[in-house]
């Protein structure tokens, strides 16, 4: 028997995690795939947004208020990137300054602090490639960049240290309730359930009740371009919002590449195609803010799915009809921004109910990671002496040693995939993209895992990289 089973492993569910870990209960974390934040987690713009879009009075503007007030200093705990660069909705026009107008305004009632409207010359000062027919624009400076997986990844980690079970690889499949308590996959038991299951949560709510709510996934595209190209803007650059959605964005990481996009399409839940016809929106849109960007730098493409809701909202808290059932559902954007805040409610939320009352006295609430090439050449010289795999660079582009790759592999919750390793220490994350690190990244993790490099995946269950050794002719 368990205090609470949370299913579902993205942001939402890692943060839940994390927070209830801090108390006494027995909490068990159910995941259909092979590891945390593999689906909208790992694929989306990675800001956490100041706060002025969303519709003022709504769960939206609440968390994503509160989310930016807290996350930074979270990543900071957990030794996550997270940069705080500001952000700029520009304006073209005098149609486009009335909306910068009505963003602040909005900003002003959801509480964003510090937000100004600013125009030319100053705006061409701050980012000097922006395109000169940008008139004004709303600049927003709490807003941040982040590396978003691996600050679930940080909080699931973090979460398992301090008891959290967390089973990969568990589809939900079935719920039922006897009397009080909740029966899941006819054999976990415990008298709280949450869903936290992303674009699948009207599926899972289903599973108990016909759901009162329903969610549509909606794509985005993406493209990820060269670091040469990582210092064209110095702040997440917006145009101004449409109907449907913030539209393309440019914008630093916070590993210095740029991302450019996204796109918005209905979609499949298992749809993560990139689409010519996408991408060539992202370059028509995306040049209008920064013109002199080289797109040709481009080293990938990927898409990502959110989870709009009908409501047009988040819908966060216990289910009207079933008892104790709780929802993290209609994670759209500002979903990782607000993710943090409604995890600490949640928690407040179960707490009134008297569970999750009594905080562990020695619980963990911090976690480093060593990164060899934000050493100076003294500290490498010094580490290497002790630990020699830290010697040995197998991801050049990205200057990750045989150390980290060994370290990522030894914490829990374990990477079984090639993308596991690059969500968490990066190798095979630069500009040839696996080309040459990845066989050496393969055959570490089969060796650490002790399992054949035939059953190394790149990402889900299913994606083998290998088949077979080459030339076999089946006389060994």
């Amino acid at each position: 028997m368990y205090d609470c089973i949370i299913i579902g492993a993205g942001i939402s569910g890692c943060s839940l995690a994390f927070e209830l870990s801090k108390y006494s209960g027995k909490v068990l974390w159910l995941e259909k795939n092979n590891d945390v934040a593999d689906e909208t987690t790992k694929a989306n713009s990675a800001i956490i947004h100041a706060g002025y879009d969303p519709e003022p009075n709504t769960l939206m503007a609440k968390y994503n208020i509160w989310g930016n007030k807290i996350i930074p200093s979270l990543c900071k705990d957990l030794d996550v990137p997270c940069k705080n660069i500001g952000s700029l909705v520009v304006g073209f026009s005098e149609e486009d300054d009335r909306t910068i107008e009505m963003l602040y305004k909005r900003g002003v009632q959801n509480g964003v602090e510090n937000q100004r409207i600013i125009k030319q010359p100053e705006l061409s000062v701050m980012e000097p490639n922006l395109n000169s027919d940008c008139t004004s624009a709303l600049y927003a400076p709490s807003a941040c960049i982040i590396n978003p997986w691996q600050f679930a990844i940080a909080l699931s980690e973090v979460a398992i240290q301090n008891g959290v079970e967390l089973r990969l690889n568990e589809e939900v499949t079935s719920i039922k309730k006897d009397g009080d308590i909740f029966i899941v996959n006819d054999t976990y038991k415990a008298p709280l359930v949450v869903n936290c299951a992303g674009v699948m949560c009207d599926h899972v709510t289903g599973l108990i009740k016909k759901p009162d709510y329903k969610i549509t996934p909606n794509k985005g595209e993406y493209y990820l371009l060269d670091k040469s190209q990582g210092n064209m803007v110095h702040h997440v650059i917006f145009q101004c919002p449409t109907k449907i959605g913030k539209g393309v964005l440019v914008a630093p990481t916070v590993d210095g590449n740029l991302i450019v996009g996204p796109t918005s399409t209905n979609t499949d839940a298992d749809d993560y195609s990139t689409t010519s016809a996408g991408l060539k929106i992202i370059r028509e849109n995306a040049v209008k803010s920064v013109p002199n960007m080289k797109l040709q730098e481009n080293i990938r493409t990927f898409a990502g799915l959110r989870a709009r809701s009908d409501t047009k909202d988040f819908i966060i808290g216990e289910d009207k009809d079933i008892h104790n059932f709780f929802l993290i559902a209609g994670m759209a954007s500002p979903g990782l921004s607000s993710a943090s805040a409604i995890a600490l409610d949640i928690v407040r939320m179960m707490q009134e109910k008297d569970y999750f009352l009594n905080l562990k006295k020695d619980y963990v609430s911090t976690r480093k990671v060593v990164r060899f090439k934000e050493m100076s050449h003294e500290q490498r010289k010094e580490y290497i002496e002790k630990h020699p795999e830290y010697g040995r660079i197998i991801c050049r582009c990205e200057t990750i040693s045989e150390g980290e790759i060994i370290d990522a592999i030894r914490r829990s919750p374990k990477p079984v995939s090639l993308d596991g390793i690059k969500r968490r220490c990066n190798a095979g994350m630069g500009r040839c993209q696996s080309g040459f690190c990845g066989p050496r990244v393969q055959e570490i993790l089969a060796n650490e895992l002790g399992v054949s490099q035939l059953d190394i995946v790149l990402d889900k269950n299913g994606s083998y990289i290998l088949c077979g050794r080459t030339k076999e002719n089946g006389d060994e």
